[in-house]
This record gives C-alpha cells, structure tokens and sequence, in this order.
C-alpha cells in the first residue's frame, strides 16, 4: 500500500499561448487575431502562436514561412523577452503567496505543491481555480491546470481543459486516468517513442502497464524503468523551489547556410563567449562538452566529448568544440550550430526510493 501521509497535492501551471496573450494584452489592435511571435522570413521561426492562429494549423517551432502559408492573415511579432520574463515575475509573485514550493519550468509554466499551504486550505483544486482567477483579474491572462498527486500527472491533466481550464484527478482516479490515456500524450512520450510502442502493440497507458518491467527496459533501456512506474502513478520527483540545471548552452541559427568549416569555427567562437558568460555568470562549470549541428535539410547531429575535468573558459571549450567539429566530414550546409556544457559540478544526482503503487481508494481531500 501506498503510505497516505507521503501522497503530495501538485499543481501544474501553464500560461495559455503566453508570448502571445502578452503581445495581444499590451496592444488592442491584435485582440482576435492570429498572432505569431517569432519571424516572418524565410529562415523565421514562430516562438508562439495565438489561439487564433491555432485553428489554421500555426503552432510552435513551426517555420515563419510555413506559418504564412497556413495562415496569410497572420500577424508576426516580434518577441520581447524582457516583458515576457516581467510578466512571468507577476505570475510568480501570485504562486507565492500560497507556496514556497514554487519549480518554474519556463517563463510560462510551474509545479506548484501546495500539500501543506500559506492559506491553511486542504483543496489543492480550490486554489488552482483561485490562483487563475488572480492570474486573470491582477494581470489580465488566462492560465490552465492540472492538479494531482504527482507532476506526472498534473501536467497530463494541465492540458486537458486547454485554454482557460483546469483538470482534478482524485488520488483513486490516477490508474484509471493512465490507463486510459492515449500513449502519445504520457509527457515525455515524442513521435519517435510513441511510433515504436505502436509497433510493440503499445497504443494506451493499460496496453504500456500490461508490459513486463524487462520487456521495457530491453526496447527503452532506462526510460524503460521510467514508463513501468509512472502508469502506475508512481513518480516521486519532489517539487523542488531551486532547480539545478543539468546543462548550459548557446546557439545560433545562420541567415545563410554554412558549408565550410573555417566558417564554423568563426561562428562557433563567438557561441563559446557566450556559453562562457552565462557560466561564469553563474558559478557554473562541466565536464561534457556537446556541439550541436542542425543541417538544411533539418536533420539534427550532436557530438559530445566528456573530459577528465571541469571547464568553463571558452578557449578549453572551443579547443574541443574545433575537435569535435572535425570528428567526421560534415553531411550537408549547416543552418545551426550549439554548444552546450553538462555533466556539471551542480549536478547532485538524487536517488529517489519507489514506492508503491497508490492505494485505489483513499480518502483524501482533493
């Protein structure tokens, strides 16, 4: 039996369309209209779409160009990040006020536990739909949520009543929930990991829990341990106020591609000044060193050297960076290169003890 008194109330937040509520909020004349954040050009990439936008098929990480094509009356903007991250700091002062146990995960969303709260109230519901409503009425933005056990599950729920919308499941309804659950939308399931369960006859959470622990592990390796667990509602990764990264990184995508090395390393010095500042600005130093090369025809390659000590100073990085660049011949022109640090002297890895699976009836005031 799970233990009661261990059983957390999570509360997933997610801003609808944030960057571009934001822009809509601040400027009248693009109230209900397509919007897209981002660039209109050809080598444009949209940030974040309005729900206007939505309905033409406009979404995320989807090209400027393409974005047009779908939809020719969308408006672009350009996006401001320092209003954004202000904004989010609004937000965030509201999250306070119920909880200290506040994990960003982005600009515009948050774990919140709120298990033992500043308000003394015992419904993880009620004070989702309070916090929205001071979302709403001090800011001027609506907020969706998912509120549950873990944070598994409240960010499943969190996009169930998308916009505007918020999703309780009750400690007795998370098997039910996860067997339900189309396998394409159990959070960290991609397109590539949900068409291999399809050809493993995997297509809903019942059809993933009725596999055997090692039959997981021998297709999915540790994320294999990772999917045995959590459809069955185990998933005790606490809500924790201050996150340690688990990599740092720079990129940048060209206006033109690259073909020539030479080329490369030019840009790639200037990404490693810019890796070093961030590091620097915050303490921070690794071992593994990652250059990431994005083709033109979108295929993406990542090459990674771990070396026997901690570096932050661009010059080791770029001496690396040089090796790995040089590792093998480059298969197209490149539209983008990155380099990122991990494996960093912040990284405390924490042994979480599973538990078991949640009792099915539990009385518990949700």
């Amino acid at each position: 039996m799970h233990d009661e008194s261990a059983l957390r109330k999570i509360i997933h937040v997610d801003m609808d369309a944030f960057y571009a509520s934001v822009e809509q909020m601040d400027n009248s004349d693009l109230r209900g209209k397509p919007v897209a954040v981002g660039g209109s050009e050809k080598r444009g990439v949209v940030s974040a779409a309005s729900y206007e936008a939505r309905k033409f098929g406009v979404k995320s990480a989807m090209s400027g160009y393409l974005a047009r094509q779908n939809c020719p009356n969308i408006i672009f903007v350009k996006p401001r990040f320092h209003r954004y991250k202000e904004v989010s700091l609004q937000i965030r002062k509201i999250f306070l006020d119920y909880t200290d146990m506040v994990e960003p995960l982005s600009l515009d969303e948050a774990y919140l536990d709120v298990t033992m709260n500043k308000k003394g109230n015992p419904s993880a519901t009620l004070i989702a739909q309070e916090i929205r409503q001071r979302i709403f009425n001090e800011i001027g933005l609506t907020a969706s949520a998912g509120i549950s056990i873990n944070k598994f599950v409240a960010k499943i729920a969190s996009d169930y009543n998308k916009p505007n919308g918020q999703k309780t499941v009750n400690p007795e309804e998370v098997v039910q929930f996860l067997e339900d659950l189309e396998i394409r939308k159990f959070y960290g399931v991609g397109k590539v990991t949900a068409d291999k369960m399809y050809k493993l006859g995997i297509f809903t959470g019942k059809d993933l829990k009725s596999k055997s622990l090692e039959f997981l592990e021998s297709h999915f390796g540790k994320s294999g341990k990772h999917y045995y667990y959590v459809v069955r509602g185990i998933h005790n990764s606490a809500v924790k106020a201050e996150r340690i990264p688990k990599s740092v990184g720079a990129e940048r995508t060209f206006s033109k591609n690259l073909s020539s090395e030479i080329f490369m390393l030019e840009r790639l010095e200037h990404i490693a000044n810019e890796l070093e500042g961030r590091l620097k600005k915050s303490g921070i130093a690794g071992k593994t060193i990652t250059l990431k090369i994005k083709y033109s025809d979108f295929t993406l390659q990542t090459r990674s050297k771990t070396l026997p000590y901690f570096v932050a100073d661009k010059d080791l990085i770029i001496v690396t960076a040089k090796e790995l660049l040089y590792q093998e011949r480059l298969e197209n022109s490149v539209r983008l290169l990155g380099l990122s640090l991990a494996n960093l002297n912040t990284d405390i890895r924490e042994q979480h003890k599973i538990k078991d699976v949640v009792s099915v009836q539990l009385s518990f005031d949700f």
